[in-house]
């Protein structure tokens, strides 16, 4: 192990990290269930609970038969074709199961490499778009600070400038419009002074900027890599109203929240509202392999189609890989042949019971549960070797950032899993604290 750790570390650059002084890292040996088997340095393996189910997009574990079986069988048959001028039927089917379970208006998919890209390519079809419709002024993007959209260039725009990764680029980037963060608490109504606040400000920007706007884009009533941060859906209405209003278009990322992580199927569903482009990815796949989805309603595909260009002007190389049409295809219909929203309800209820406890610790400073994510914030920055080695020791993987000690675990985590992942996460803030 420490030869290969050791050329890790000469050859490798993992994300988010230092090659001059790198973060630890673990090797993992094997996965199965929701269990990584890691080397344990002494040449044998020790388990641990994902709790991050791999970044979010493996919700049904590893080594799942019915996915395994799926990306076996698609190899027998083919593994890549050119998506330009050829065609086949996983992509095929996958595009018509993912129209059929999406909001109704949406009935056109565009197949991404990954989440970040499918970003791209929801904020060039809106420009796009906008130039079809002779509102050449309108290029940019409205958003809310606070959000996260990915790493390539267009969506780090539209990241949050000040306290997000990407301040680093400030200067090289498109400088989109940033409204306020909308006030945190999932329940608040239109009737809460604060969220009224909120919408006067959003909707002055709006007119504001109304000859510039392309476009709002936002994650639905959880921001996920800015913060873990949940919001009323209420906030969704808003904004629906604000773009029918000025003849923006209405964009969900749901890279994150889709598939069920917060209760329902996607997150807009708890605000009864539709978007115009809808962004699908991570766990898409159940976490086999890197694919995204762009949707979009008829309305804006027959403007681009008859558009300057005729075309949406975007083609990746693996834009609808087989293999992963066929594994997202099987995993779609495992996760829809159960009850999942039970699944989701009772990890849910177990990682409020089993966090709540943290609120008792000076370190702390909130404790938030939405469908299946669980937060734990700090006071102060994350420890995050620490903090890791301390959740290891109790049988748990997680992978703390900023103030943040979270997991979103795979949706087939056991009651008694989701137990161990909440006392670990409670013992090591305890113990790093």
């Amino acid at each position: 192990m420490s030869d290969l750790l050791a050329r890790d570390a000469e050859l490798l650059w993992h994300p988010y990290s230092s090659l001059s002084s790198p973060s630890p890292v673990r090797l993992v040996r094997g996965a199965s269930g929701v269990r990584l088997q890691l080397d344990d340095g002494a040449g044998g393996t020790v388990e641990a609970i994902d709790a991050m189910a791999s970044w979010w997009c493996m919700i049904h574990g590893y080594r799942h038969p019915v996915l395994d079986a799926a990306v076996k069988s698609q190899v027998d048959s083919f593994s890549h074709v050119m998506f330009g001028g050829l065609t086949h039927e996983p992509a095929i089917r996958l595009a018509s199961r993912l129209v059929e379970i999406t909001p109704d208006p949406l009935q056109h998919v565009f197949f991404c490499d990954s989440g970040s890209v499918s970003v791209e390519v929801a904020i060039k079809l809106a420009l796009q778009y906008q130039v079809a419709r002779g509102r050449v002024g309108r290029t940019r993007m409205l958003t809310v600070r606070g959000g996260y959209h990915g790493d390539t260039f267009a969506p780090m725009s539209v990241c949050d400038p000040v306290n997000g990764m990407h301040s680093l680029f400030t200067g090289a980037l498109k400088e989109q419009v940033f409204g306020p963060q909308p006030p945190a608490d999932f329940d608040r109504s239109m009737d809460d002074p604060e969220l009224q606040s909120w919408a006067d400000a959003i909707s002055a920007l709006a007119a504001e900027h109304s000859d510039e706007i392309a476009a709002i884009i936002v994650e639905p009533v959880l921001q996920g890599a800015g913060g873990m941060y949940p919001y009323s859906p209420a906030c969704l209405r808003v904004l629906r109203d604000l773009a029918d209003r000025h003849g923006f278009l209405l964009i969900f990322d749901e890279i994150a929240t889709g598939f069920g992580r917060t209760g329902t199927l996607f997150a807009s569903e708890h605000a009864g509202v539709d978007p115009d482009i809808l962004c699908v990815g991570k766990a898409l796949t159940g976490g086999y392999l890197t694919l995204a989805a762009m949707l979009c309603t008829t309305e804006v595909a027959s403007v681009v189609s008859n558009g300057p260009g005729g075309a949406l002007m975007h083609g990746p190389t693996f834009m609808g890989n087989p293999l992963a049409c066929a594994v997202a295809l099987a995993s779609l219909n495992l996760l829809l042949s159960q009850d999942w929203a039970a699944r989701v309800r009772s990890i849910s209820a177990g990682l409020s019971s089993g966090l709540s406890g943290a609120l008792e610790l000076p370190a702390v400073k909130d404790v938030r549960v939405i469908g299946a994510v669980g937060v734990v914030q700090l006071n102060g920055p994350v420890d995050l070797p620490t903090m890791t080695d301390a959740a290891l020791r109790r049988g748990v993987w997680v992978r703390p950032f900023r103030d943040l000690v979270y997991t979103m675990p795979p949706y087939i985590c056991t009651p008694g899993d989701i137990t161990t992942i909440t006392e670990a996460i409670v013992g090591a803030v305890e113990e790093a604290g």
